[in-house]
């Protein structure tokens, strides 16, 4: 091989490793909205997964309390032995506008059990670029053993199915669009008979 002809190569691998790293550069680029937005999908689905697990434990609080303690549009609170010890915990799941749905954990404390609400022992957030707001539509749904819409809180005692659904979208003038996750859940450990 002489020199022209390694020169001739090395010039040809150089050119071509340039296009290559440029194209794969420029993908990223290209598709960066693409992975950040699949990723706060998945980051939601995980979310969704959490609160779907903790709904179908729900059960009587340690003091005796209802095991659904808040029904709202955008917020539930309920009883749950979520970390699996012996206390039962209040949870909260909240979607704090504009974009987020938070988890909030507060412990039992004392002899009877009290639960103090002013200050969360925990708070995780379960999803961000949460767009329910902006679609204007609910968070939660609580449904009766036969199906009917519980839009009432006075009527608390009657929820027997849950429905959650956020809409998802880091950039909502961009595609790709908005992402609807919606689960729901029976709960469990509540008996006809209350």
């Amino acid at each position: 091989m002489t020199l022209v002809e390694l020169l001739v190569s090395v010039a040809l691998f150089t050119l071509l490793m340039f296009v290559v790293t440029t194209g794969i550069q420029q993908m990223y680029t290209y598709n960066a909205y693409t992975f950040a937005q699949a990723y706060q999908v998945q980051n939601a689905r995980l979310g969704m997964q959490a609160f779907i697990r903790d709904v179908r434990e729900m059960t009587f609080a340690d003091n005796g309390t209802f095991p659904l303690a808040v029904m709202e549009a955008d917020r539930i609170g309920f009883y749950s032995d979520i970390d699996r010890d012996d206390s039962v915990e209040y949870v909260e799941f909240a979607y704090d506008a504009p974009t987020t749905v938070v988890k909030y954990i507060y412990n039992a404390t004392g002899s009877p059990p009290t639960y103090d609400t002013s200050t969360p022992d925990e708070t995780i957030t379960l999803s961000r670029y949460v767009q329910n707001d902006l679609q204007s539509t609910s968070t939660f749904f609580y449904y009766d053993a036969s199906g009917g819409a519980v839009t009432n809180p006075s009527n608390i005692t009657d929820v027997r199915y849950i429905e959650a659904q956020i809409i998802v979208n880091i950039d909502p003038v961009r595609d790709p669009g908005q992402f609807m996750l919606r689960s729901s859940a029976a709960l469990r450990n509540v008996q006809e008979n209350i």
